[in-house]
């Protein structure tokens, strides 16, 4: 059978381009990479483009060459953007109809160009095929198709054609044209096969239309001038051939449902398109041009086949007039009342993603020639997807958890498989020791004994109380002296109460007692823990030093009653018993048991490792190529694919879905298997045997650990007392010396006083007699009458004494004054010419206001310090110098005067002003000034046999060196602890003290800069001699230093005292008061 001729696409072709050097300096510049490492992907690249360059036109493997370069370049695209403004290279192509050369800088123009010779070698290919045979009739119907994909490709994403052959009409017209001759090859198989003319009608009928169209768009001017005016006489004469095919064939199937009228009319249309085709062939070209792609025999073949059919519907046609003239007699309608054949299309266009159907199309397009250059697209959806991965495994684990879950949980309510170990004489095992009452009793034996602790603490917080006792006792004595010496000497004796200057002190002295009797009280909270848990320590220990403590675990067990062992064998095991009552016996209902719980055990062995086996499966699953080859096809429908890949784990869904159905299947089984095992009667009386086992060893380990949890407690307990204890001796004993030297000090101020009084009262009874002297010396000289001769020989009579001041406002000796010992720059006064004479509320003598009456009271004279505040006694001695604490109660407001520093310009405690002259505050660099006394000034007073200690605000001198003490640094002369930190340990009070008890309106001076973290501070020199200096009142004896030197001059046995002289700690110091009766 002659087969008729077929269109075919003629190919674009293309000039050379080189991809090379453009790929490696994008690389290099892009990338950073070395590009000398892609020398091999970009020349394989620029083979791959010769290659498809000389491709066969009709031949499989031209068009393989080509769908790989195109794969290659879809590929390309994913990594290099090859257009005007990044790779720059020029693609040439000529146009397939025309010839003209094209020329653009896209890479969608080389893709387009590829894909449109893809689809006119698949054209070729097909026109080419033997159609006698049915294999080449299939690949010629399938190539049709895939050629009209190719070209509907180019239309629906290529939408602004650079060149002719590839704009939407000519593309159009070859889609057409394509699927008609694929529709014409699938009704030439029908034919062979002898199929309906029914069928055959209505395929012919969708041939005659493709045909219609595709003549209708060759028509066009357009078409006219590129595509071969063979083309459209081609088509035409097929549009009108299978239309009369369409006829013929459906008036076959007319005559066949006895419509002869109507098969007759059918006939006559087909007669007359047969007709015409036949003489459309007839013109049809002998030889057509070569770009028509059409062999040399188009016309005859053509005509040959138009003329056979028109002959066969002739032939036809008499018959069915005649048969219908002498037979039937139906009335033939007319043409146009005629239905319109239906039509059947049995060929459609192949897409892209489907043109290797059933092939591997990786293999074809060869490995991604620039795989090492991942793309940032690919790699997020990549990400995107792992993210879905990642959630199909959490889903599945999650399953596979509350399945085991519900498993463990069935388990642990029927206490299996443990209580089996019962049922078939196990419960031996639960005498053996536990891990956990072995370490207990290791750790207990390991800790020290707490007797000697408690002693040790004990001598401890004695020490405190007993340093706090003598801190009582000497401000007790100091305040009884000074109320004695006031006593007797009355308005002259100024110096300060003491119960405005210790009311900080006692108070402090207080507070730690409170707090040491708050930590009595835990510390007998420890004691009588130790003494409740004594005899549970001492067992542990001794067992655990024995290496006897399992003996000793069994021994708590037969304690609480859990039996024995030897009670536990004799009772036997219950597999031993048989009672004849038939039914299965305990062994056989155990052994039952057991196996369920050997099911469930591969139960969920199975679903872990197929859980295992999903988890590597996903983790090794990568669709990077499938995200490559289809990126444009995916675009914006990534779920659908995501979807669509993930089903390939399905069957593990379905292998851990079923695990659960044959676990919840068997938990049933086995409670109700277990439910009649523990239900008969031979299992009851083991299995109370067994729980008030049970019962008594959890009692064994419940009150052992709470011996354990005891000793830890004591353990810590006694650490924190210990460094609380610790923290409070320090405390106290710097309590303690501020005390010593506080008591110092006002002894030795006391001292100062009272050589003061002394000397004030024999300077006016000397300076009495004086004057009276001079009165007479006077008056004999105006008595006399001789002239005055001078006589060189007699010396001159020394000059009078001043008048007597006021005792109570005269002014004191002078004294030298030394540089104070003391290291801490905060407490240090600096040197001055003299000392101020002691007055009262501290000011010297000139500074005394002349209205000031004679007799006034000494703290009457209103100022700073006055207001209800101690007075000091001179500038040397601040009995201000006591910083306020600054932490208050809260129904002591803080004071809201003006403070000291303001109201002068300086702190009368820290320095003076810098640039002011002060007599009280001498420049550092110049040095003490030294005065004598008056040679006719009595010397009322001896210095004492021993020095008393050095006092910096004095400037007595330091006869030793004197130890230095680091100053308690606190909001008081001693370390309060803060309120807001913890305890020294757990129980025990802090030492802290009340706000100090001043009166009101007290103006407190700026407190110095202590070191950090605490507040100002208060440092008294330690006496060096450890003994308190004697002399009236317990004073010690003072002499004006002058003449006689600072520690010699002459004694007065009237100031001696008996037992004054040395001395300890332990010296009456009311002993000088007998010179004063």
């Amino acid at each position: 059978m002659v087969q008729a001729p077929m269109l075919s696409s003629p190919l674009k072709t293309t000039s050379e381009v080189d991809w090379i050097t453009p790929l490696k300096s994008y690389i290099r510049t892009t990338y950073g990479d070395d590009p000398e490492k892609y020398s091999e992907e970009t020349n394989t690249l620029n083979r791959l483009r010769q290659d498809m360059r000389g491709a066969g036109a009709d031949s499989a493997s031209g068009r393989d060459l080509l769908y790989r370069y195109y794969g290659q370049l879809e590929l390309l695209d994913l990594r290099f953007p090859v257009d005007e403004n990044h790779i720059k290279i020029s693609f040439t192509w000529f146009d397939a109809f025309t010839k003209q050369p094209t020329s653009q800088y896209s890479l969608a123009f080389e893709k387009a160009s590829v894909i449109f010779n893809i689809a006119a070698v698949l054209s070729c290919y097909a026109a080419v095929q033997n159609r006698g045979e049915d294999k080449d009739l299939k690949t010629a119907y399938h190539s049709f198709q895939a050629s009209a994909g190719m070209f509907t490709y180019i239309n629906e994403n290529f939408l602004h054609a650079p060149s002719t052959d590839l704009s939407r009409d000519s593309v159009k017209i070859l889609i057409n044209v394509t699927l008609a001759q694929a529709q014409e090859i699938f009704l030439e198989k029908q034919v062979r096969d002898g199929k309906k003319p029914a069928l055959m009608a209505k395929l012919a009928a969708q041939a005659a239309m493709l045909y219609g169209q595709a003549r209708e768009e060759l028509e066009s001017e357009h078409a006219r001038g590129v595509f071969d005016s063979a083309w459209l006489k081609l088509v035409q004469i097929k549009a009108l051939h299978f239309s009369s095919l369409a006829d013929y064939y459906q008036s076959l199937a007319d005559e066949e449902q006895n419509h002869q009228g109507i098969a007759i009319a059918r006939l006559q249309t087909a007669e007359k398109a047969s007709k015409q085709a036949f003489t459309y062939a007839k013109a049809f070209p002998g030889t057509p041009s070569p770009s028509s792609n059409l062999g040399s025999d188009t016309a005859s073949t053509m005509q040959a086949a138009t003329k056979r059919h028109w002959e066969t519907v002739q032939e036809k046609l008499t018959a069915l007039v005649k048969d219908n003239d002498f037979i039937y007699h139906q009335t033939v309608p007319v043409e146009a009342s005629l239905a319109a054949v239906g039509k059947v299309a049995a060929a459609k266009a192949i897409p892209l993603s489907e043109l290797y159907q059933g092939q591997d199309i990786q293999r074809i397009i060869g490995p991604d020639i620039f795989q090492k250059i991942v793309p940032i697209s690919v790699t997020e959806t990549a990400s995107m997807y792992d993210e879905e991965k990642a959630k199909l495994i959490r889903s599945e684990a999650e399953k596979v958890e509350q399945a085991n879950g519900e498993m463990a949980a069935s388990l642990d309510y029927l206490k299996l498989p443990s209580s089996l170990n019962v049922l078939k004489g196990g419960a031996d095992s639960d005498f053996s020791i536990d891990k956990e009452f072995e370490r207990w009793c290791h750790e207990v034996a390991q800790g020290q004994p707490f007797n000697p602790a408690f002693d040790r603490l004990q001598r401890e917080k004695q020490a405190v109380v007993d340093s706090l006792a003598r801190s009582s006792k000497q401000l007790d004595m100091e305040e009884s002296v000074c109320e004695k010496m006031r006593s007797k000497y009355g308005s002259d004796w100024t110096q300060q109460p003491s119960s405005r200057l210790t009311s900080t002190l006692r108070t402090d002295v207080k507070s730690y007692r409170d707090t040491i009797d708050e930590a009595a009280a835990s510390d007998m909270q420890l004691f009588a823990t130790a003494r409740q848990y004594e005899a549970d320590f001492e067992e542990m220990r001794s067992a655990s030093e024995s290496g006897e403590v399992d003996v000793f675990y069994q021994q708590a067990l037969i304690k609480v009653g859990s039996g024995s062992k030897a009670k536990a064998k004799t009772e036997g095991s219950l597999l031993d018993e048989d009672y004849d009552e038939g039914g299965l016996s305990v062994a056989e209902q155990i052994a039952r048991v057991e196996e369920l719980l050997k099911k469930l055990n591969l139960v969920k062995r199975e679903r872990m490792q197929v859980l295992k086996d999903l988890k590597e499966k996903v983790h090794t699953d990568d669709i990077s190529n499938v995200l490559i080859l289809n990126k444009k096809s995916i675009a914006n429908q990534e779920a659908q694919l995501f979807q669509a890949e993930l089903e390939k784990f399905r069957s593990h869904q379905n292998r851990l879905i079923s695990t659960v159905h044959k676990q919840s299947s068997l938990l049933k089984e086995l409670t109700k298997t277990y439910g009649d095992l523990l239900q008969d009667k031979r299992v009851r009386a083991d299995q109370q045997r067994y729980d008030s086992v049970q019962k008594g060893r959890n009692g064994v380990l419940n009150r052992y650990k709470r011996v354990h949890n005891a000793f830890e407690d004591l353990t810590q307990g006694l650490s924190r007392a210990q460094g609380f204890y610790n923290e409070m001796k320090e405390s106290v004993d710097s309590l303690e010396k501020n005390v010593e030297s506080f008591v110092s000090n006002r002894r030795a101020e006391g001292a100062q006083l009272l050589h003061q009084i002394e000397q004030t009262k024999n300077n006016a009874a000397g300076g009495q007699a004086a004057a009276e002297q001079k009165r007479m010396q006077d008056l004999m000289k105006r008595l006399s009458m001789e002239p005055k001769a001078a006589s060189p020989s007699q010396p001159e009579a020394p000059p009078l004494p001043p008048l007597p001041m006021k005792p109570s406002r005269s002014p004191a000796p002078l004294s030298p004054s030394y540089p104070t010992t003391n290291a801490d720059p905060r407490f240090t006064i600096p040197p001055r010419h003299s000392p101020a004479p002691v007055v009262p509320n501290g000011y010297s003598g000139n500074l005394q206001s002349t209205s000031q009456p004679a007799g006034a009271s000494p703290i009457d004279s209103q100022h700073a310090f006055a207001q209800g505040a101690a007075t000091p006694l001179s500038t040397g001695y601040n009995p201000m110098a006591y910083p306020e604490r600054s932490i208050t109660s809260p129904n002591q407001q803080p004071p809201q005067s003006q403070p000291v520093s303001q109201a002068y310009g300086f702190s009368p405690v820290t320095s003076p002003p810098p640039s002011t002259h002060n007599p009280y505050f001498p420049p550092q660099h110049q040095p003490p000034y030294q005065q004598q006394t008056p040679s006719h000034a009595p010397l009322t007073f001896t210095a004492p046999s021993q020095s008393y200690p050095p006092h910096a605000q004095y400037g007595y001198p330091a006869h030793q060196p004197q130890p230095q003490h680091q100053p308690y640094a606190s909001h008081s002369p001693h370390p309060q602890p803060q309120q807001h930190q913890h305890a020294p340990y757990q129980g025990y009070p802090t030492a802290t003290s009340p706000p100090y008890g001043f009166p009101q309106n007290y103006v407190p001076p700026p407190p110095p800069p202590g070191p950090p973290g605490g507040g100002s501070t208060t440092q008294y020199p330690a006496n060096p001699t450890g003994v308190w200096a004697s002399g009236p009142g317990g004073y010690a004896s003072y002499t004006a230093p002058g003449r006689f030197g600072a520690g010699a001059g002459p004694t007065q046995p009237g100031q001696q005292q008996s037992g004054g002289s040395g001395g300890t700690g332990e010296t009456d110091p009311w002993a000088g008061l007998s010179a004063w009766k």
